[in-house]
């Protein structure tokens, strides 16, 4: 559903549960949730303790941040996640004035699962935690950075990501390489079986790694 269509439902619910001032806070929280996280997930993590949602009708905490806040659970789990992290764990953020940026809720996540890594290498971490909680860096910025460090793949996991890459650039250049006036025809033309045969060798593991 569109956003602004989850906007419209929200603000035509928060009319509705007016007599409820706890329901229609939080209907009105997660309107503004792309602008303020931290208020959103405080009530969430409140309205969880206290099981609200069963007076408003709702058979689990999930159905009702799924049909009613237009949250998914992944998403409600983070936004709690991280304000539990935040509040135990760097309660100075929440403590910030509103001129000053606090972290995105995704980043937040992102350092505690790293915090939460075993073997994770601690300078690593300490890192991390510097660009979250000083600086408030992105996310992407964060994965490009520290993910491979603080959360490796195994090797098997490694060689089906690097198989897959590799297969995806091998069929773009065998694309290329139909029509390219950029190189000798010839050239182009021994390339492309040099492509071909990479593509078959990648399609044979594959059938042995599912075999």
């Amino acid at each position: 559903m569109a956003r602004t269509k989850v906007e419209a439902a929200l603000e035509e619910a928060e009319r509705a549960h007016e007599d409820d001032p706890e329901r229609s806070e939080l209907l009105s929280r997660a309107r503004r949730f792309k602008a303020s996280w931290v208020e959103l997930a405080e009530a969430l993590t409140g309205v969880r303790k206290s099981a609200a949602w069963k007076r408003w009708g709702f058979g689990t905490f999930e159905d009702y941040t799924r049909k009613e806040l237009h949250l998914r659970p992944d998403t409600v789990d983070k936004l709690t996640g991280s304000f539990s992290f935040l509040k135990s764990r760097a309660p100075e953020v929440l403590a910030r004035p509103p001129t000053q940026a606090i972290p995105s809720y995704q980043s937040i996540d992102f350092l505690r699962r790293a915090e939460e890594q075993e073997g994770a290498p601690r300078e690593a971490v300490a890192e991390l935690r510097r660009r979250v909680i000083e600086e408030s860096a992105p996310l992407p910025t964060l994965q490009r950075a520290y993910k491979e460090v603080i959360f490796p793949l195994a090797d098997d996991e490694r060689a089906e990501r690097d198989a897959q890459q590799l297969g995806a650039a091998a069929r773009r250049l065998a694309s290329l390489l139909e029509e390219t006036k950029a190189v000798p025809r010839r050239l182009a033309k021994e390339t492309a079986e040099v492509v071909a045969r990479l593509l078959a060798a990648l399609a044979d593991a594959d059938e042995e790694n599912t075999g």
